[in-house]
């Protein structure tokens, strides 16, 4: 058999990345499969009624048997996808006849979009950056539709191995969660180091947004730099957990999606379809001229710090009217019905944005601004009139619901006007750029909101106060689970055992987040515990009971300037303190097998880097004390609430719900019996805990199984149960339906 070409040394590079790549999802695979026989363990020792049970057991038990086909299958199938396109396809059946797609291939191709979705959405920005890198290298115009690469190719092929392994259908949703956590976290390294890789290599070190956006000329053939982000073709929008138990966020991006699919009928009913409808297009030659010629908007202009606005409600209406003549003007160099509907139907949407009188005036001008950019993209991209999920779309709903609850002067000139304006500017920069722009500076607008809404100095500091509760009780929880495994084939008294997992504990974690976890004092408190349990053994040697005798006053010491380090009373103090003395007495005159020495020693030189070997298994709600916060942290906590009390037993759907609300969307949070209009100002690093902030600069700090009961009870509801371009859909749909022939007039 002849050789195949030689490959460049660039195709070389790429062959190897991927090859690096397979070694990381094989590798992937093999935890997946421990993952999901860890969850799905878990699952028969939940209760349930008895037809649920019968169900998990008789999944367990497929599992058993089908795990290393599904391993298997799907490591096979993924180094199968670093064989060419031409081979690959020499492999494949050509089909025979056309045929309908069976129901199941629909529903699993559903089934890996939702992940996909999911999946993207964690790994984007390292995937894209990837994406443009592999591009520049081997000239393409985007990679081929089953390189192991894209994420929803390794989703797709795990969902179809699953299948293949014999596990029955109504199992997959079971382990979707933890299949979805574990294939974010191993292949957000997987990407990472493939960047690294290429970096070292002198590949791209750095990305410009220009890279990003950058479009070929017309008919030069050239490839663009970077291709949008990819779609599983016919699936809806990626429904999250919360969809699966119907939770009031997957009822309204259900209505949402309703909204958006009567628009689409009625484009269909009333125009014949519109642009694009089976395939990206563009307008006809006359309107996109006259797209490209339209100035910013008739009254809207670039707002200078020094330079006065009209902002008044008269100013506003002169705005609509000229956004109203520009799409007049447009409308007569339409050629087609479809696009004198999509120009009718996006001009009413902006209508209904510039009328919305809870968006301060200032930002409603830049809006305005958006209509031309987003009516070229509704024209070219169908997914627009077909998503609400659409990155433009997305972009506008999160703008405007950050801004909705300050009035105009907390607003104009401040760093969020800056940044919206700046975004606007952006998109009227790469008009060419279609949808990607707008989920570029979506990402980009997520990470300045992470830092606006926490950059007030009385919010900051409430952050680090919160910071500092979440890695305190984080790690008063993994100190006692470590603590637990070390001493469980020791032979501790309970009375001691019991000290160290609920006093000790916490106050190693005090120690740690005050002065820091290899700090001498905290050192000597982590050698106290190792001191305690060998003391608490039996102690058969003269020369062992003679050291307890000597050691036994400084030790008590210690564990006495813990407790204290905890504010515990004095009392209190002295009530544990007798226990220790007396159960250690006991231990001195027992005549049981004395703790080994060796397992004394690996337990302090483990106590010592004890946060080394700490994890987030196990984690549960962290408690909040209101009332030992300050005097444990130090720090002054006037300004901060702490919801610990009130709201009902969440539902699993309101659990999900409350770990996918936004940053900057505002609540009315009901607490106390006082009502007090509050926005998302943070998020934990582990989503453990949530901080709102008031415009009075009060904030409330809520963990997350609280947050979830406050939502449950409806103690904290959203401003808005609707996105704002969802409203002006809703608007548009309202008018059109009310005079259908303003659509083609």
């Amino acid at each position: 058999m002849a050789a195949g070409p030689a490959l460049t040394p660039r195709l070389q590079l790429t062959r190897a990345l991927r090859e690096r790549f397979l070694a990381d999802a094989v590798t992937a695979v093999q935890a997946l499969g421990a993952g999901v026989q860890d969850r799905l363990s878990a699952l028969l020792d939940e209760p349930t009624n008895s037809r649920e049970a019968q169900l998990r057991r008789d999944i367990w038990t497929a599992y058993k048997q089908g795990r290393p086909l599904w391993l298997e299958g799907t490591s096979r199938a993924y180094r199968a996808c670093l064989d060419p396109p031409a081979a690959r396809a020499a492999h494949e059946p050509a089909p025979e006849r056309l045929e309908l797609v069976g129901t199941d291939i629909v529903e699993k191709k559903i089934l890996a979009s939702r992940m996909v979705l999911a999946v993207n959405e964690r790994v984007l920005p390292q995937l894209e950056d990837l994406r443009i890198r592999i591009k520049f290298l081997e000239g393409t115009e985007d990679l081929d539709g089953h390189d192991l690469l894209r994420p929803e190719v390794l989703v797709l092929l795990l969902v179809e191995e699953w299948e293949r392994a014999g596990m029955p259908g109504e199992s997959w949703p079971l382990v979707t969660e933890v299949v979805q956590r574990l294939l974010i976290e191993h292949l957000s390294r997987a990407y990472q180091q493939a960047n690294e890789l290429l970096i070292r290599k002198g590949v791209m070190p750095h990305i410009e947004l220009k890279d990003r956006v950058r479009m070929p000329a017309r008919g030069t053939g050239l490839a663009p730099a970077v291709s949008p982000a990819p779609v599983v073709p016919s699936a809806p929008a990626a429904p999250t957990a919360s969809e699966v138990a119907g939770s009031p966020l997957a009822r309204a991006r259900s209505r949402a999606q309703g909204v958006i699919g009567q628009i689409r009928k009625m484009l269909q009913v009333h125009a014949g379809g519109f642009a694009g409808v089976a395939e990206h297009g563009a307008p006809s030659a006359g309107l996109a001229a006259a797209i490209v010629q339209q100035p910013a908007g008739a009254g809207v202009r670039a707002v200078a710090p020094t330079h006065y606005e009209d902002f008044s409600p008269a100013g506003m209406a002169r705005v609509a009217d000229g956004l109203r003549g520009q799409s007049a003007a447009l409308k007569q160099k339409a050629e087609t019905k479809a696009e004198k509907a999509t120009i009718e139907v996006v001009t009413l949407m902006f209508q209904s944005i510039l009328a919305e009188e809870r968006i301060p005036p200032g930002i409603r001008v830049w809006f305005a601004r958006l209509q031309m950019p987003v009516l070229k993209v509704a024209l070219e991209d169908p997914e627009f009139f077909a998503s609400a999920a659409h990155p433009t779309r997305l972009l506008i709903d999160r703008m405007g619901s950050c801004v909705m609850g300050f009035d105009a002067a907390g607003v104009h000139g401040s760093a969020m006007e800056a940044e919206i304006r700046r975004i606007v500017q952006v998109i009227e920069q790469y008009p060419e750029a279609g949808k990607r722009v707008y989920q570029i500076v979506l990402d980009e607008f997520q990470k300045f909101l992470a830092k606006f809404l926490t950059e007030k100095s009385a919010t900051q500091k409430m952050v680090g106060v919160a910071q500092q509760v979440e890695q305190k009780e984080t790690l008063a929880i993994q100190y006692t689970i470590e603590m637990r495994n070390m001493l469980r084939d020791m032979p501790v008294p309970d009375d001691i055992r019991e000290f160290l997992f609920k006093v000790w504990a916490e106050v190693l974690a005090v120690a740690a987040v005050r002065k820091g976890p290899q700090h001498a004092d905290t050192l000597q408190l982590k050698k106290s515990a190792s001191d305690l349990v060998w003391a608490a053994g039996a102690k058969p040697q003269r020369t062992d009971r003679a050291r307890v005798i000597q050691d036994l006053p400084n030790l008590l010491q210690r564990l006495r300037s813990g407790m204290t380090l905890l504010a515990i009373p004095l009392a209190d103090q002295e009530v544990q303190l007798k226990r220790i003395n007396e159960t250690l007495a006991d231990a001195f005159m027992s005549k049981t097998q004395a703790i080994a020495q060796d397992k004394i020693d690996a337990m302090a030189q483990r106590l010592g880097h004890l946060e080394d070997f700490v994890s987030e298994d196990g984690m549960g709600d962290l408690p909040l004390d209101a009332e030992s916060m300050e005097m444990m942290l130090g720090i002054d906590t006037a300004a901060l609430e702490v919801v610990s009390a009130g709201g009902a037993r969440p539902k699993p759907a309101t659990v999900a719900w409350a770990k996918e609300l936004e940053l900057g969307s505002w609540f009315v949070l009901d607490h106390l019996h006082q009502l007090n209009q509050v926005q998302l100002a943070w998020r934990s690093e582990r989503k453990q805990l949530a901080l709102f902030a008031a415009p009075s600069g009060k904030c409330f700090l809520i963990q997350a199984g609280r947050l979830a009961g406050y939502l449950q009870s409806g103690l904290l509801l959203p401003r808005e149960e609707e996105t704002l371009t969802v409203r002006a859909s809703r608007d548009a749909l309202a008018q059109i339906e009310a005079h259908p022939e303003r659509l083609l007039s």
